[in-house]
């Protein structure tokens, strides 16, 4: 008997992105709002997509097993 296929979790197939190498890339938080008192140079940073990191990447591949 076969088993079940695992679905893909839609949240985090939104939140995370595989790359070539099989890592995941994750977009950094606080871009939202409350944009005014942040200055330029720390938005500029926070745009740029990260790696996600070693202690995460395997929760992020149980939810994203088709990734």
């Amino acid at each position: 008997m076969a088993t079940q296929k695992r679905k893909t979790h839609r949240g985090a197939a939104k939140r995370f992105r595989k790359t070539a190498t099989g890592k995941f890339k994750r977009s950094h938080a606080m871009k939202r709002h409350i944009l005014t008192k942040k200055n330029s140079g720390r938005l500029r940073q926070l745009d740029q997509e990260t790696l996600v990191s070693k202690a995460d990447t395997r929760v992020v591949r149980t939810m994203l097993p088709y990734a």
